[in-house]
């Protein structure tokens, strides 16, 4: 079964509208403290980018089709505050919380956009030996999910489930996802980029030759 936020290829919720290139400004201004208290958060390290992922993905079905973008990373970082213990369900129902001293890796602002630009590069070493290589045909798991956490977090789409692709670049040794977000180690494996064709994930193309190119790891895939 698929969660509410896996909805590519989904019919009924519109046409994609591309945002404009470069910088688009906030439309209301909570949205820019939303960011702000995001990253803030998030700069303390209790948790991964895997495990707020998990946390958005997770929102209840409801409350995911009627928030807003910044809703559903507001709605989601009250969970994590309150699973890392930072928070109270308390403090949040009362809307206040008693002062509390600065955290030992609190993000300041002057830091933030060297922060931005550095990232969190999350390519790790590992002993798993790379079973394929850029040419080789592979099939994606079937279904999509999360082989350790039953309804877990994983990065396989489900439109992308069960369809054979090519590899056409080996990545090296990444965190994987669906292990990380858990809390269960990064649990490096080889990541790939696999091309598939438009026409094979969607029934048609909208142009001839289009093709659709996913990062998948090692253990979403086997031999096509």
């Amino acid at each position: 079964m698929t969660r509410v936020h896996d909805m590519g290829g989904r019919y009924g919720d519109g046409a994609v509208v591309p945002e404009p290139q470069g910088i688009v400004p906030f439309v209301e201004e909570w949205h820019r403290k939303a960011l702000a208290l995001t990253l803030a958060s998030g700069g303390i390290g209790a948790w991964s980018i895997d495990t707020s992922r998990h946390a958005r993905e997770t929102l209840a079905p409801k409350d995911y089709a009627r928030f807003s973008y910044y809703e559903k990373w507001i709605a989601a970082l009250a969970d994590l505050l309150v699973d890392a213990g930072l928070v109270t369900r308390a403090e949040l129902e009362a809307g206040t919380a008693a002062p509390a001293p600065a955290h030992e890796r609190q993000l300041r602002a002057d830091a933030v956009a060297g922060v931005l630009a550095r990232g969190s590069p999350y390519t790790r070493p590992c002993d798993a030996t790379p079973a394929y290589a850029p040419g080789d045909r592979v099939r994606t798991r079937l279904p999509a999910r999360n082989v350790l956490v039953p309804g877990g977090h994983t990065r396989l789409p489900a439109y992308a489930a069960g369809r054979v692709g090519t590899v056409v670049l080996s990545h090296g040794c990444h965190v994987l996802p669906d292990a990380n977000a858990h809390r269960l180690g990064e649990q490096p494996e080889p990541l790939y980029a696999v091309a598939f064709a438009a026409a094979d994930l969607w029934g048609e193309a909208e142009s001839p030759g289009d093709t659709v190119t996913l990062d998948l790891w090692q253990s979403y895939l086997e031999p096509a």
